[in-house]
């Protein structure tokens, strides 16, 4: 089986893929000190046999690259796939300049729309294909060029966020936006190969700004939204979907076997009703399955 999580870091994202396979994904990250050894520490047990361990960020903005810094004393970080880009900032953290450091470096691999890379998502003789793929950026865009621009004069890196795809064969489609924000959305939407996924992590933590537009989310259709830590007066609630809330669940787990999604959270006592229960599944974290 493969296990995807979503911690509850507050105003930020952090995630990781734990793969039935040789590899291992995290996909930005937001450590606060008073949480970040337990979570660091959880990513490394889970992680040290791994051939391949790998860390994407969807886009160089602080809540997603917070604990950068200290991620890499504990972990190493070998892989960082990243945008290719110049982004620059008004106020320089200790975090942002490793971000720099490996961004620029020999460990980056830059993401992009179609990219091919052993072993995101091609296999061999030596191991199999992570099943991640990159539906945008596409580099010769002009709304993204413009966007890049601005990031490079110290403006919001939001709208150059990768869109990331997590597919498991017979399993579980799982989809992340980074920060892309509502007008951009629009502006890229018939540039996007979208496609049904089960799982949607709402772009900007479930923010109104980031609203994923209707006709985008009637091509996704997706059996369930993850809706971040924004402040809830800030969020849109995605009221015709099924969704769970970060702010609610806590951490959130998703174990994905073949045809059906086995959710846990973290938080005693919260219930999602719309999810079908397995009589056989005694943990008191378990809220319900999606089935496929």
């Amino acid at each position: 089986m493969t296990i995807i999580k979503s911690f509850a870091v507050g105003n930020g994202d952090t995630f990781y893929i734990d793969h039935y396979s040789d590899n291992f994904t995290i996909i930005d990250c937001y450590l606060y000190e008073d949480d970040r050894d337990r979570i660091v520490d959880e990513i490394k047990k889970l992680s040290k046999n791994k051939g391949i361990i790998r860390f994407i960020s969807t886009h160089p903005d602080e809540d997603h690259f917070f604990g950068l810094e200290y991620l890499d004393q504990k972990l190493g970080i070998s892989n960082f796939y990243c945008v290719k880009n110049e982004a620059t900032k008004a106020e320089v953290t200790t975090d942002f300049e490793k971000y720099c450091e490996l961004r620029d470096s020999d460990k980056a691999f830059h993401i992009e729309k179609g990219v091919s890379r052993k072993w995101m998502n091609m296999s061999d003789s030596e191991r199999g294909s992570s099943g991640i793929n990159i539906l945008w950026p596409d580099p010769n865009n002009e709304e993204f060029k413009n966007q890049l621009a601005k990031a490079k004069n110290g403006e919001s890196p939001n709208n150059i966020s990768a869109i990331i795809k997590y597919s498991l064969q017979d399993g579980v489609d799982a989809l992340w936006m980074g920060d892309l924000e509502t007008d951009f959305m629009e502006k890229i939407k018939d540039e996007v190969n979208w496609s049904q996924v089960d799982i949607l992590f709402a772009p900007h933590h479930g923010r109104k700004s980031g609203q994923v537009p209707k006709e985008i989310l009637e091509l996704l259709n997706p059996k369930m939204i993850v809706i971040g830590e924004a402040p809830s007066e800030h969020i849109h609630y995605y009221t015709d979907y099924n969704t769970i809330t970060q702010n609610l669940a806590g951490d959130i787990t998703f174990d994905c076997l073949t045809k059906k999604i086995r959710v846990y959270v973290s938080n005693e006592g919260y219930n999602l009703p719309y999810l079908e229960k397995e009589d056989n599944i005694t943990d008191e974290n378990y809220v319900g399955t999606i089935n496929l």
